[in-house]
């Protein structure tokens, strides 16, 4: 005869019962983390400091292969075909961002490459796989048979083109282009677009069209240009819905800057990373700046949300443009460190902008030390710790009872900068790690200090002794 349950273990029952359902919850909820989108800030490599407008798909393939080789082990994984992949550059041209104009019958030359929806396709002389409508499609299959992510460098609005030819707007029936394009809206610098009307019946349904190719293409990671500077809430909007609507993870890159700090909110929550500034190019100067921008900016990144200090300027650079002769960074070796060190520190996104191929000794071991790349992936809260007239020091906490240090040596001589353990909240000894060259450096009992060579760094791990 079975004994009725009791009102005791009716009550433990039932809390056992909520226990176990709040436990799935957090399981369920950690595996979203675990599988969302930008949980770290993404790695890769950029097509636009060393080709501009004018990378080919046997180029793009290289750098791939040089990824797939030796990067992709510690994290680099992005492969980015940037801006202008539609235009048929001449052979030899190193023109960044040529003006479209107008024939006497009101259509554009150069003309882009285009399908009949007014979607931008790839220019097939610069990508021969593309040929015969396929797009991406064979570019992105390639990049990912190495165990990569493909992504592409796009434009905000719709072609002016398309608006002229009264292109179809794809999903949304007796809509075309020039139905849903604002003539007013114009991007300063390049003028083959306009800005799309929001409100306007079909516009969300053509940011929806160009997505679902882009993810037919097997595109990961889309950087949209002319969204973020001025700040256009609408179309970043509607970008992400597109990309909600595709049902898959693919990173939103906002560019470029300065992204307003009063939007820092909603980029957050509609972006995964967005420029804090303007082209960043090899010059000391810019590195102060950038470093400023990020102090603007602390505080604000997170899991799927990341400032963007810009692409590495490292390696061979400017092979067609867009800025200066063709030449290696003009960083000397300290500021290089400096550079790498301050982006790692500050959890920046880490896009590699110079031509992977040509890499010498010094932007391979720039490149592959898994510690230093720690400090960007597994950081949290990355703040500037004081800063005076020759040094700056940047702090990030590191998993378990230790700190991530940067001295940085912004003055024109050398001299010692130095760290007190108290101002980590660390009590009686510390063990200090050189993280670039993996070496500990010793046990010490209030702070540490060392002699910094002029505009450069030194990366620290700092613990506590147990």
């Amino acid at each position: 005869m079975e004994r009725p349950i009791t009102k005791t273990q009716n009550y433990y029952m039932k809390t056992n019962c909520l226990f176990l359902a709040l436990f799935l919850c957090n399981v369920m909820l950690h595996a979203q983390q675990a599988t969302g989108i930008a949980i770290t800030p993404p790695m890769g490599w950029n097509s636009y400091n060393c080709y501009g407008s004018a990378v080919h798909e046997d180029e793009v393939k290289a750098n791939a292969d040089y990824v797939a080789q030796h990067l992709k082990q510690f994290g680099w994984q992005y492969i980015v075909v940037d801006f202008l992949w539609s235009y048929d550059n001449p052979p030899g041209s190193t023109i960044g961002n040529p003006f479209q104009q107008r024939l006497y019958d009101g259509s554009y030359v150069p003309w882009l490459t285009m399908d009949e929806y007014g979607r931008l396709t790839p220019q097939p002389t610069k990508f021969p796989s593309a040929f015969g409508g396929k797009g991406f499609k064979p570019l992105s299959d390639y990049v990912h048979g190495l165990g990569l992510k493909f992504g592409i460098h796009v434009m905000r609005g719709i072609p002016r083109q398309a608006v002229w030819a009264k292109t179809p707007v794809l999903g949304a029936k007796g809509i075309t282009a020039d139905m849903i394009a604002d003539t007013s809206s114009k991007c300063p610098w390049m003028n083959h677009m306009y800005g799309l009307d929001m409100s306007k019946p079909g516009a969300q349904e053509y940011l929806n069209s160009i997505l679902a190719l882009y993810n037919d293409w097997g595109v990961d990671f889309i950087k949209v240009d002319d969204i973020a500077r001025d700040y256009n809430t609408p179309e970043i909007e509607g970008y992400k819905k597109a990309i909600d609507n595709t049902g898959k993870n693919i990173v939103l890159s906002l560019s470029p800057g300065a992204t307003p700090r009063t939007k820092a909110e909603h980029v957050s929550k509609y972006g995964n990373m967005w420029r804090m500034a303007d082209d960043f190019w090899d010059n000391w100067k810019e590195i102060l700046q950038m470093m400023q921008f990020a102090k603007q900016w602390q505080g604000v990144g997170g899991p799927g949300h990341w400032p963007d200090c810009d692409m590495i300027q490292a390696g061979k650079l400017s092979k067609r443009g867009p800025v200066g002769p063709e030449r290696y960074s003009r960083f000397t070796e300290d500021e290089l460190y400096t550079h790498i060190s301050f982006w790692c520190l500050y959890r920046s996104p880490l896009m590699l902008g110079g031509n992977l191929p040509e890499n010498r000794p010094i932007e391979e071991k720039l490149f592959t030390n898994d510690e230093v790349i720690a400090v960007d992936q597994q950081g949290e809260n990355p703040r500037e710790l004081y800063k005076n007239d020759s040094s700056w020091v940047w702090v990030s906490k590191a998993p378990g009872n230790a700190w991530y240090v940067g001295l940085f040596n912004i003055a024109e001589n050398a001299h010692s900068i130095s760290i007190d353990a108290a101002q980590l909240g660390l009590k009686g000894k510390i063990t200090v790690r050189d993280i670039w060259k993996k070496a500990d450096l010793g046990v010490f009992k209030k702070g540490y200090n060392q002699n910094i060579p002029p505009h450069g760094c030194l990366l620290l791990k700092v613990s506590q002794l147990q």
